[in-house]
C-alpha cells in the first residue's frame, strides 16, 4: 500500500477490549495529544461500552467502528457480550460458542481488510494482545505498515511461536513495549523501544475534582484512608493487600488502630471466574477485618475518591506491566506502596517517590510496615507524594508521550 506523505496520516488504532481498564485509558491519553493537523485518528473496537463512550464523550476519536470478530473471549456468545454465568456453560455450549466464534473471527477480519483499504490506512496501530495478531495478520495481507504497543508480559504457551513469527514479520514495523519486562518476548529485534505509558497530568491537578470518599463513608479528617483499586483478579495482589491491612491493624497501638479504614474499589470483570471479589469479601471477614473495609465496587472516575486515600496500595503479585494505578497515584501526590515487580520500580523510586517490597514471594509483612510508616510519618508520606507527581510531570506526562507515538506512527508510514 502506498502513501502520501503531504496528506494527513491515516492511522487506525486497534483495541481489543470494549470494557473499561488499562489499555482504554492508555488508548484515550495517546488520542487525545496527538496533533490532530497531522493525523487522522480512527478506532475499531470490539462493541460499544466504556472505552467507546469515554472516546466519544471526550471528541478524541475522529470516526469510531465496531467490529465483533474481535474476539474477548473465544467461548463468548455471538448475540451479546459475555457474562460470568456464561464460562460455567456445559461444555457442549462453550464447544458450539467456540467453532461459530472462528467463523465470526474470519468474517470480521476480511470486514477489517476492506476497512483498511476503504480508509486508506496508512499505519495500523495495535493496542493489546488480541490486536496484535490481528493488526500483524491485516499488515500481510493489505500491505500496511503496522505498530504493536504491547503491555502483557504473558503468552499462552502454543500461542508464542506465532507471536515471534508476527513479531519479526515485515509487515510490523516497529514494537513499542511500555516496559522493560515486557520485552523479553523480542530479544534480538532492533524495532523494539521501550516506551513507558504515559498520563495527563492536568486531570489529577489540585482543584480539578472534589474529594468525596470521606464524605461518602462518613470518615473524619483525622483517619487515614489506605486504598487500593482496579480489576479483582487474584493476580493483583488483593488477597496480599489484606493480609498486609491485618498486619497494620495488629502492629497499631490502640489509638492508631481506631483511624484506619482499608478501601478496595473495583469488580471482577464478567470474562473471569470464579467472581475474586467475593473471595476476597469472604477472605477479610475471615481475617475479622471486615468492620475496618471497605469495598466499593467498580467506579469509572478514580479521581476524587483517590484524593482521600492517605497511602495508596498497588500490590500485583505477578509481572504487571506498568499498571495505571501507580501513575494516577503519584500523580494524585499520594505515597505508593507496591510490590517490586514488573514495570513497578521503572515509576516508583523507592524510598522517594514511594515504597517498594520484595514480591517474591509477596512480602505482606514488609507491606504492613511501609504503611504504618507513612500512616505515622505525615511528613515523609507528604513529601514522596509530591516526589512523586513531580516525577510525573517530568517523565510521564501525556503530551510527549503522545509527540514519541506520533514520531513512530510517521516512521513506519515512511517504511511501507
Amino acid at each position: 500500500m502506498t502513501s502520501n506523505p503531504d496528506r494527513k496520516l491515516r492511522v487506525l488504532f486497534i483495541n481489543d477490549t470494549a470494557r473499561n481498564g488499562g489499555p482504554g485509558r492508555t488508548l484515550y491519553t495517546i488520542l487525545k495529544d496527538l496533533d490532530t493537523s497531522v493525523v487522522h485518528r480512527g478506532v475499531v473496537l470490539p462493541r460499544p461500552g466504556v472505552v467507546s463512550e469515554l472516546l466519544e464523550r471526550t471528541g478524541v476519536v475522529d470516526a469510531l467502528h465496531f467490529e465483533p470478530g474481535i474476539l474477548e473471549n473465544v467461548a463468548e456468545p455471538w448475540d451479546r457480550s459475555l457474562v460470568r454465568d456464561d464460562l460455567s456453560a456445559p461444555w457442549w455450549v462453550k464447544g458450539t460458542r467456540a467453532s461459530g466464534n472462528v467463523f465470526r473471527a474470519i468474517a470480521g477480519f476480511s470486514r477489517l481488510c476492506r476497512l483498511v483499504k476503504s480508509e486508506k490506512t496508512d499505519v495500523v496501530f495495535c493496542n493489546g494482545t488480541t490486536a496484535n495478531f490481528v493488526g500483524a495478520l491485516l499488515g500481510q495481507a493489505t500491505g500496511v505498515a503496522v505498530v504493536w504497543h504491547v503491555f502483557y508480559s504473558t503468552l499462552a504457551k502454543p500461542l508464542i511461536p506465532l507471536h515471534g513469527r508476527l513479531a519479526r514479520s515485515s509487515s510490523v514495523k516497529s514494537i513499542l513495549c511500555v516496559s522493560k519486562p515486557v520485552s523479553h518476548f523480542f530479544n534480538g529485534l532492533h524495532k523494539v523501544s521501550i516506551v513507558h505509558d504515559a498520563i495527563d497530568a492536568s486531570e489529577y491537578a489540585p482543584n480539578v475534582v472534589p474529594p468525596k470518599l470521606r464524605n461518602e463513608l462518613g470518615i473524619d479528617e483525622s483517619h487515614h484512608i489506605i486504598g487500593t483499586y482496579g480489576r479483582v483478579l487474584p493476580r493483583k495482589g488483593f488477597i496480599e493487600f489484606l493480609r498486609a491491612a491485618e498486619r497494620v491493624i495488629a502492629l497499631s497501638n490502640e489509638s492508631e488502630r481506631e483511624k484506619l479504614h482499608f478501601v478496595v474499589i473495583g469488580d471482577t470483570p464478567e470474562d473471569a471466574h470464579p467472581n475474586h471479589l467475593q473471595e476476597c469479601k469472604a477472605f477479610a471477614s475471615q481475617l475479622g477485618i471486615s468492620e475496618r473495609v471497605h469495598f466499593l465496587g467498580f467506579r469509572s472516575d478514580i479521581r476524587p475518591l483517590l484524593l482521600d486515600f492517605a497511602v495508596a496500595v498497588v500490590p500485583s503479585v505477578y509481572v504487571d506491566p506498568l499498571p495505571r494505578s501507580v501513575l494516577e497515584a503519584m500523580t494524585s501526590a499520594k505515597p505508593v506502596v507496591a510490590f517490586d515487580v514488573g514495570g513497578i520500580p521503572e515509576m516508583i523510586e523507592h524510598d522517594r517517590t514511594g515504597t517498594l517490597v520484595r514480591g517474591t514471594p509477596p512480602d505482606f509483612d514488609g507491606m504492613a510496615m511501609a504503611i504504618l510508616r507513612y500512616v505515622r510519618d505525615a511528613k515523609t508520606a507528604r513529601m514522596h507524594g509530591q516526589a512523586g507527581r513531580a516525577r510525573i510531570l517530568r517523565e510521564f506526562d501525556g503530551v510527549p508521550h503522545a509527540a514519541r507515538i506520533q514520531r513512530e506512527l510517521e516512521r513506519a508510514r515512511n517504511m511501507a
